[in-house]
């Protein structure tokens, strides 16, 4: 994601119930590349969906990830969105050394669980865990 996406983020994300002025995400954007990543699905006109990864340091093992954001705009839904963009997240995350990827999935509701579990995510307290490396 850049700058020059932030207008059609902040379309994308009042689409799904939340907002954010686009000269806020551009800030945002910023200080998110210093540990962590957004990435958007793109088509014709505005993004059709984005997930913000962020990097944690682990005390006992490998780094991992946390989704803080996964949305795919609702009339492009059951698209296949949302798998590319956990595809994409999933490799950025092992590029950056992370051993698993985590979902905070509390606000999407049972869609976004159901999704998640077919998507190979596990209940781990409050998040869905998914390993990134087979045997992990």
């Amino acid at each position: 994601m850049t700058p020059a996406d932030a207008p059609g983020v902040a379309e994308l994300l009042r689409a799904g119930g939340l907002a954010a002025e686009p000269a806020v995400l551009v800030e945002r954007l910023a200080t998110l590349k210093r540990s962590g990543q957004a990435l958007l699905a793109l088509e014709w006109g505005p993004p059709s969906g984005i997930i913000v990864l962020h990097w944690l340091a682990e005390l006992t093992g490998a780094p991992s990830a946390e989704a803080s954001l996964l949305l795919v705009a609702p009339e492009e839904r059951r698209r296949g969105i949302g798998r590319l963009l956990l595809k994409a997240g999933a490799q950025a995350a092992r590029s950056a050394g992370c051993g698993a990827l985590r979902l905070r999935a509390s606000a999407g509701g049972d869609a976004l669980l159901a999704f998640c579990r077919a998507s190979g995510f596990v209940e781990d307290g409050t998040a869905l865990l998914r390993p990134l490396r087979k045997g992990g």
